[in-house]
């Protein structure tokens, strides 16, 4: 009879062997994508915002004393600066000299209450601060943006919190950005000057045909008050997809859009990224309808002395009233 052999005390009490793991390729590759898209979404703003361009707008002595809300001065110009031959060429922007301001609205959010854009038209015809009775888009021309914020406060009685402006590549580059904007036409719109010919019905506008869709005048029967209709639908509309969650979800539109604002815009050195968060986000309410009014300052005759569009002035001061007031429960877009 065979004797029992002896135990190793080796392995005596020793655990058993735990199976090995399965490495998760699946689960680290899932990690990197999310920490990739979380970079993403704090390093664009942060790359952007230190591109773009600030200016000295906020005028010096009297000012309109600060009112409920904020109240932001949006300037479209029409700056060539920085456009090449080509880039001129293909947006039809001409090649004239220095800036004038093709876009002059007012965002006000209010503390409680729908967020109101308001169009100037910018052959207003007002007082400017030591250049005497001219068109509002004068006031750019003679003294930049802070000649141009002091004529508004005159006007209005508002005091403007910060300043925004947008020039024409920048513009159609943000169009770009957001893969472009689609507008209904109700008919065609076919303009030499801005360089259009566009057919009735909905349609995708590139960042080229939506510039000149925004710019025509000569082509509508409204002039420049059927003009700044068309921009702020335009505005709402760009507004409303910039900030929408598939923009955020995508990195390459994310990226260009970033990208193409800062290169687009020029605020006011007060104004910080929590300004321009809150900016997009009153301009996306303002596209919605529901939480924001849009709305042309009351006029009263569109050819006064010539071609200079004179405001209702009873009408006009209860608007900017229910502004200062920060009532803008009552306006009604229009």
């Amino acid at each position: 009879m065979s004797q029992p052999q002896p135990i190793d005390p080796r392995y005596v009490n020793r655990p058993p062997a735990k199976p090995k793991k399965r490495r998760n390729w699946f689960g680290r590759v899932i990690g990197l994508i999310v920490l990739l898209f979380l970079l993403t979404l704090i390093c664009v703003p942060l790359y952007a915002w230190g591109r773009i361009d600030k200016t000295d707008a906020m005028p010096t002595g009297e000012r309109p004393a600060d009112t409920p809300g904020t109240t932001y001065l949006l300037v479209g110009s029409d700056s060539r600066e920085g456009l090449s031959p080509a880039e001129r060429a293909k947006l039809g922007t001409g090649n004239a000299e220095g800036r004038r301001t093709d876009t002059i609205m007012l965002l006000h959010v209010p503390e409680s209450g729908p967020t109101a854009l308001i169009s100037l038209p910018r052959d207003s015809y007002v007082p400017i601060p030591e250049h005497g009775h001219n068109k509002i888009n004068a006031a750019f021309a003679f003294g930049g943006p802070k000649l141009l914020v002091e004529t508004v406060e005159g006007v209005t009685g508002l005091r403007v919190d910060n300043y925004v402006e947008i020039g024409f590549g920048g513009f159609a580059g943000i169009i770009d950005g957001v893969g472009g904007v689609k507008m209904c036409l109700p008919k065609a719109m076919k303009d030499k000057d801005a360089h259009i010919n566009l057919p009735a019905g909905c349609q995708q506008l590139n960042g080229t045909n939506a510039l000149g869709y925004v710019r025509a005048r000569k082509s509508d029967p409204l002039g420049d008050l059927g003009r700044v209709q068309r921009q702020r639908e335009m505005i709402g509309a760009v507004a409303d997809k910039a900030v929408s969650p598939w923009t955020f979800l995508n990195p390459v539109r994310y990226y260009k859009l970033g990208t193409a604002s800062a290169d687009a815009l020029t605020i006011d050195n007060d104004s910080g990224p929590m300004d321009m968060i809150k900016f997009a986000l009153a301009m996306k309410a303002v596209a919605g309808g529901s939480d924001g009014v849009t709305l042309t300052v009351p006029v009263s005759d569109t050819s006064y002395k010539g071609s200079s569009v004179k405001w209702d002035t009873a009408k006009a001061k209860a608007l900017f009233q229910a502004l200062k007031e920060d009532k803008t429960s009552g306006l009604k877009s229009s």
